[in-house]
């Protein structure tokens, strides 16, 4: 009797993926070789690299694997800085912004973005408070063409919450990526659309309660979508530098303009009493990139509390204090440390730190920190080397702002 034959097993369809590792790795790796290149003299542009990477990135955000982007980042921060600012550029970008095309139609862009609001009050901002004034959250969510700052062919919605920076911190790169599919859905769809995704993330404000007459000083984000069609000119922006720097310090213009405009808007939407409220803004800009500013303006913020703190204890006015700034390698991060000293020199009678990303652009971290000393008065800055063991500052030139 013949035996039966084992069946050939079917290949399957389902290719497997390389490991998190793996494909962390690889995005690391490509990174590297782009940065390496741009160091490199008479460096050329490497398009297939440049290709690839993206090709990576993208598949990465919208297949959801963030934690391959979260550890090719991490790959990338300890092996070179510029590798790894590459590399979050390019994440960021993807995570933030998406083209598209429906059927037959045009090509569309949409694009997540953030306005950083820094709010002073007497008693702190109040959950139940905000967004109860209708009228002028409908006037604020319309104000962004009125200004200028989108074309009036584009489409922009404003969602009705002011996001905190837990809540900015818990929208993973896919999870944004979700979200911009969600708006634009809704803004192409003559009726309202599900969006889950960003309901899910009005999570609700975390940190202490602010006592009734206590001042705060509080970090809250607007965020919107922008969908416009990827062809509109109101968008390009000139490729030679002179036209670019013109193209974006007009905008810059309507942005500061639109501030003042909207200022009042935006307080009755964050309290029943608009008139407790103060609101600073920050720059207007893609997601992450916003983020970035709010969180180094709260590190800076906080540092020039601790500063003012020092001088009032020792009793002295800014202008008897010259501070001296420089970075020290503490291993897995950087801190610039800014010594304080009596004008008349000797010891250093008080210190500040920030700590800096090891991928971070350390001139400019520089310059942003002795830019915010110079701001409160100091009678100057310098920029070091480093530091005795008695705290003297060596090799130290004074700082001159650009």
């Amino acid at each position: 009797m013949p035996k039966n034959k084992r069946p050939v097993p079917r290949k399957s369809n389902n290719v497997r993926e390389p490991d998190t590792a793996a494909q962390a790795k690889e995005l690391a790796d490509l990174a590297l070789e782009i940065a390496e290149r741009e160091d490199a003299p008479g460096f050329d542009a490497d398009d297939e690299r440049e290709e690839a990477l993206t090709a990576a990135v993208r598949k990465a955000v919208r297949k959801k694997r963030d934690a391959v982007l979260y550890e090719a980042i991490e790959l990338a921060r300890y092996t070179d800085p510029l590798a790894c600012r590459l590399l979050r550029g390019r994440i960021e970008e993807e995570a933030a912004t998406w083209r598209f095309k429906r059927e037959d139609g045009p090509e569309y862009e949409i694009d997540a973005f953030l306005v950083p609001l820094f709010v002073r009050s007497t008693g702190g901002l109040v959950a139940q408070e905000s967004f109860r004034d209708e009228e002028a959250f409908a006037a604020l969510a319309t104000s962004f063409q009125a200004a200028g700052l989108d074309s009036k062919g584009a489409k922009v919605v404003l969602i009705q919450h002011a996001y905190d920076l837990a809540e900015v911190d818990h929208i993973a790169y896919s999870t944004l990526h979700e979200m911009l599919r969600e708006a634009a859905a809704s803004l192409l769809e003559k009726k309202l659309q599900p969006a889950p995704t960003i309901e899910a993330s009005i999570r609700g404000w975390t940190g202490e309660p602010v006592a009734p007459d206590e001042t705060a000083m509080e970090l809250r984000f607007l965020l919107g979508f922008s969908l416009k069609r990827a062809d509109d000119p109101f968008y390009r922006v000139p490729k030679d530098e002179a036209g670019s720097d013109a193209y974006f310090a007009r905008r810059l213009e309507r942005y500061r303009d639109w501030t003042v405009d909207v200022a009042p808007l935006v307080r009755r939407c964050l309290a029943l009493d608009p008139e407790r409220l103060s609101v600073d803004f920050l720059y207007q800009d893609l997601f992450y990139g916003a983020k970035e500013q709010g969180v180094a303006e709260l590190s800076l913020l906080g540092l020039l509390s601790e500063v003012r703190r020092t001088l009032a204890a020792k009793e002295l006015e800014p202008d008897q204090v010259h501070a001296a700034v420089a970075p020290l390698d503490m291993g897995e991060h950087i801190v610039l440390r800014a010594n304080l000293y009596a004008l008349d020199g000797g010891l250093p009678w008080g210190s500040v730190e920030k700590a800096v990303d090891l991928a971070a652009d350390l001139g400019a971290e520089v310059d942003d920190l002795c830019d915010a000393l110079l701001s409160i008065g100091l009678e100057g800055v310098s920029v070091a080397t480093g530091f005795s063991q008695d705290g003297h500052a060596e090799g130290a030139e004074p700082y001159q702002p650009a």
